[in-house]
């Protein structure tokens, strides 16, 4: 599990959705239907403002009463996100997500956001080791390995 961030990245491609901080909680929302993500970053140019999630959907925009049509994405977002760096590791990034209860975290280089984790690709490419390790030891015991 000491695989770099870095690598997952390269593997699912480093594309971040963003929103600017003016826009409605409602286009936010259709933003993130229409890309098929959990979450859209909230940035004003280059600079990371916060992230907005369906959990704060839910938290703060339905639970609050709140028009998700009157109402600026700005108002609702989570700010002060908690980001990683490109060499954080898996297992780093698993224990974030473990410890803060959350499912995004923008991975940032400097102060330039170069992409977007989520406990999904974690948890994929976790899947993919195992696999991977399982079928090298098949082939071990089968005798596919040269001693």
């Amino acid at each position: 599990m000491n695989t770099s961030i870095a690598v997952l990245l390269e593997r699912k491609g480093s594309a971040v959705f963003a929103v600017p901080p003016t826009i409605t909680a409602a286009a936010a929302v259709q933003e993130m239907n229409r890309r098929k993500v959990g979450s859209v970053l909230i940035m004003e140019g280059d600079r990371l403002l916060g992230i907005f999630t369906e959990r704060d959907v839910l938290s703060r925009v339905v639970a609050a009463d709140l028009d998700p049509k009157v109402h600026a994405v700005a108002e609702v977002m989570t700010g002060n996100v908690l980001t990683v760096t490109p060499q954080a590791t898996v297992e780093e990034v698993m224990a974030l997500f473990d410890q803060h209860h959350c499912r995004h975290l923008p991975v940032v280089d400097g102060a330039r956001v170069v992409g977007l984790i989520s406990i999904g690709d974690i948890s994929r490419w976790v899947a993919d080791v195992s696999r991977h390790e399982a079928e090298q030891l098949k082939q071990y015991i089968a005798g596919g390995f040269p001693t």
